[in-house]
């Protein structure tokens, strides 16, 4: 049973930073590919940044130039570098497993003075 766990969110000023996790168990991780979601209240759920067995990323054009995805295989994780912080990025953070549809509970990111 593959099982995904976010951790990392919380409350931070705008122009601040965080760091998104995600851990992996149960599953074979390095040859799917992963990707971050969010979630804003009242909003649909939409893509943030994805990454490839191959490490090739893609992102959102909100968040272009300010958020990086990465992941260690090795330690079957995924990871959101959130910099320049803004109140429009408060959101629930998912992890998701693109190939195979499991998502993680989710992390709550609040960007707020």
């Amino acid at each position: 049973q593959v099982r995904l766990v976010e951790s990392g969110g919380g409350l931070v000023q705008p122009g601040g930073s965080l760091r998104l996790s995600c851990a992996a168990s149960g599953t074979i991780f390095s040859i799917y590919a992963m990707a971050w979601y969010r979630q804003a209240p009242g909003k649909q759920r939409e893509l943030v940044a994805a990454i490839t067995s191959g490490r090739s990323t893609s992102y959102a054009d909100s968040v272009k130039g300010r958020f990086t995805i990465s992941r260690d295989n090795a330690k079957k994780m995924v990871y959101l570098q959130m910099n320049s912080l803004n109140p429009e990025d408060t959101a629930v953070y998912y992890c998701n497993d693109q190939a195979r549809g499991y998502w993680g509970q989710g992390t709550q990111v609040t960007v707020s003075s």
